[in-house]
């Protein structure tokens, strides 16, 4: 495993997940049931979610190099454009985002239910999610699925815990518009850095 690749991924990950929809989704669940409670399932969650994407990633991988790379700089430069285009509308998505969540979320519940409950809804919130492709995207690029597993996990989860213990306290700290800018323009970075290799190599060959 590499540590420097893990890292790569977690701050990759970090910033694109802090302003997403899932961020939000486990705050009203943090409401709702224990913090706690919450954080067990929608990490589990991610868990599932994380193998799911190194494992595309990791099939992606074993095709031709040259339409490898491009397909990688392509899901970083989608990734990117996504962030910023709707950085704008950041802050004024995030009630309809708590709304919508709050009607799914069932008052009352404990134990293994709040956890399992947590566990659903952010598996189907996180279902195609561009932390998930991201995610696809860096193994292709850099064909370690553990430690790219391994770092997407980790930030995942870490935003999760945020989200359950200070996801209020945050969100009147943090404007989600800055945040979601700086991972955009993260995203274009390393799809600049993905055809940069591409052209390399077709100079080179």
């Amino acid at each position: 495993m590499s540590f420097a690749i893990a890292l790569t991924a977690f701050l990759l990950i970090f910033p694109i997940e802090l302003p997403d929809k899932t961020f939000i989704a486990t705050l009203v669940l943090a409401t709702r049931y224990k913090p706690l409670a919450v954080w067990i399932g929608v990490a589990s969650a991610f868990a599932v979610q994380t193998v799911i994407a190194v494992t595309l990633g990791g099939l992606i991988s074993r095709l031709p190099r040259t339409p490898v790379e491009i397909f990688a700089a392509l899901m970083f430069l989608v990734g990117g454009f996504i962030l910023i285009r709707g950085a704008g509308k950041a802050d004024a998505e995030e009630a309809e985002i708590e709304h919508e969540f709050e009607a799914k979320a069932t008052a009352g519940v404990q134990g293994l239910r709040a956890v399992g409950a947590s566990f659903l809804v952010l598996f189907v919130a996180e279902w195609g999610d561009l932390s998930q492709l991201l995610t696809a995207g860096l193994v292709v690029k850099y064909q370690d699925p553990v430690s790219v597993g391994v770092g997407a996990f980790l930030a995942l989860a870490t935003v999760s815990a945020l989200a359950a213990i200070l996801g209020r306290t945050l969100l009147t700290r943090i404007r989600l518009a800055t945040v979601r800018r700086i991972g955009g323009s993260v995203c274009l970075l390393l799809a600049a850095a993905s055809l940069l290799q591409v052209a390399n190599v077709s100079i080179l060959g």
